[in-house]
């Protein structure tokens, strides 16, 4: 049974920024911090599966791609790297590319890399605060400037750089066409689904489910963690187990039963855990004043079809360019 406070460290990414309020007070205003990487506060933990971070953009990052386990094992790694994103703030214009806008082939492919105009063979998507984006392992992808988002990700460092604009970055071409998928990205995944009336899907694959929860002020709940599974604070804040969490903190739970006093301020937070399908005892509503119920069937479809009922925090990211 494991609970812990998420330990955070800063790393510096030339694409970074100097403010990162409101989700951490330790930036330095001399140096650029690209990522707010969280990890277990006991040292001597073995490495969990999944890996939660921020990212802050103030450059565009490199155009690449990661490997799949497959061929991530093939070389001598650990596994591959399929991730999720939750856009949590965006400048006016934000965008990011997932997949390609036609379908190429290999040696097309090279040729746009050597030319740099795979930065716009890319897919460009609008993106806005609320917007969900999955990126399976092969898929191409890049992040645009004057974005914060909470990434999920099976835990590896495996990229492969195709395009690296105004940085003198080593590119990995051989790999990057070895492992890339040649054409459009799927985008069914992001559809979010509303679960119950706390909790919404954002993304569920092979390697994780990530959902977001929204708790009302003063209630009191209970986390059931079977997995291991990543909390990031985005609103308001609760006392979570023998810790009081607000914006930015993040918490890890595996094999473990944690309580939530939310504040009255209400509680919104960021929920990945390694497993394929959403838990259906993920959250249980100690007030039992409020059950945390099945959403309405009307509410289900409609996130389904991507339409936008009232209320509902998120944007579909489908057809977007």
């Amino acid at each position: 049974m494991t609970f812990e406070h998420a330990s955070v460290r800063i790393a510096r990414k030339p694409w970074g920024s100097h403010d990162l309020m409101p989700w951490s007070r330790s930036g330095d205003h001399d140096a650029v911090a690209g990522e707010l990487r969280f990890d277990r506060s006991e040292a001597q933990a073995p490495d969990p599966a999944l890996l939660l971070k921020l990212l802050f953009t103030k450059q565009m990052l490199s155009i690449q791609v990661h490997p799949d386990d497959a061929f991530a094992q093939s070389t001598g790694m650990a596994n591959g790297k399929t991730e999720a994103w939750y856009v949590l703030s965006a400048e006016s214009g934000a965008k990011v590319a997932v997949g390609l806008t036609r379908t190429v082939t290999q040696a097309e492919l090279r040729t746009a890399i050597a030319d740099g105009s795979v930065s716009d063979l890319v897919q460009w998507r609008g993106a806005a605060a609320g917007d969900v984006f999955f990126v399976p392992a092969g898929t191409i992808h890049a992040i645009g400037s004057g974005l914060v988002i909470a990434e999920i990700q099976q835990r590896s460092d495996s990229t492969f750089r195709l395009f690296d604009p105004g940085r003198a970055r080593e590119l990995h071409v051989d790999q990057a066409v070895a492992v890339a998928d040649l054409g459009p990205a799927e985008t069914e995944a992001a559809a979010p689904i509303r679960l119950t009336h706390a909790r919404t899907q954002l993304v569920s694959c092979a390697f994780f489910t990530f959902e977001r929860i929204d708790l009302s002020p003063n209630a009191n709940w209970e986390l059931l963690a079977d997995h291991e599974t990543w909390a990031l604070v985005i609103a308001g804040d609760a006392n979570v187990g023998s810790m009081h969490a607000g914006v930015g903190d993040a918490f890890f739970a595996d094999a473990d039963r944690v309580a939530i006093k939310v504040g009255a301020n209400g509680l919104t937070a960021l929920l990945a855990y390694a497993d394929s399908a959403p838990e259906p005892g993920l959250l249980r509503d100690l007030d039992a004043r409020d059950r945390d119920l099945p959403a309405r069937q009307d509410y289900i479809e409609a996130l389904i079809h991507h339409e936008k009922p009232a209320n509902l925090p998120f944007r579909s990211t489908e057809g977007q360019s």
